[in-house]
């Protein structure tokens, strides 16, 4: 898919709103990847190590914590291909300073989770939800359970799910039959598509 250099700027120029995506992956790579598919799409992306295990091997760049950091008003980020890279273990998308260091970007990508209460949103963003379902009955529970809390709110207004095929499509059934009929069909599983992150981008752009 041809990328779009220019449409982060026209996106910020035009001043919609800063996107919030946030990934409850069982793969780190499988966020690095959905922000890599931002980025050739034109989007400028701020990715946050929120589990501490993408960029923990990153030579340091800050005497201070991502707290200080967002004291300061001043986030020490990474340079990574797909955009920057912030490590911040255990921050959350609510910190009350991070919407304000967020908005030179287009996209927050959020490397969240595992569990529903690590969800969390951001004043004043446009809200994205990504989950991972794999095959154990664990990780179908898990993300039923993401998903039985979204649908409780209206502020999220995409929601991806990707993983084994067979697993999406029984977390597909079970929130058509417990949930929200409207909501339940507003969730998109990518998991059937070749190009699952493009797919991905597309819907959350």
């Amino acid at each position: 898919m041809p990328a779009d250099q220019a449409a982060g700027l026209r996106r910020r120029s035009a001043r919609q709103p800063l996107r919030c995506i946030q990934c409850f992956f069982d793969s780190a790579q499988s966020t690095s990847r959905l922000a890599l598919a931002l980025h050739q799409r034109g989007w400028a992306a701020l990715l946050v190590d929120a589990r501490g295990r993408l960029l923990a091997d990153a030579p340091a760049r800050s005497l201070f914590g991502w707290r200080q950091q967002l004291e300061r008003r001043r986030a020490h980020t990474l340079p990574l291909p797909h955009g920057d890279g912030w490590h911040a273990p255990g921050a959350r998308a609510d910190e009350p300073a991070l919407a304000g260091i967020a908005q030179g970007y287009d996209a927050v990508v959020f490397d969240a989770g595992p569990n529903r209460d690590d969800l969390a949103l951001m004043p004043g963003a446009v809200h994205a939800v990504v989950i991972e379902v794999n095959a154990a009955h664990e990780s179908m529970l898990r993300a039923y359970a993401l998903l039985k809390t979204l649908s409780g709110t209206d502020a999220v207004g995409s929601i991806g799910l990707l993983g084994a095929a067979a697993a999406c499509d029984r977390v597909c059934a079970a929130c058509g039959h417990f949930l929200d009929r409207r909501f339940a069909q507003a969730i998109y599983s990518a998991a059937h598509e070749d190009g699952l992150f493009a797919a991905l981008a597309v819907r959350m752009a």
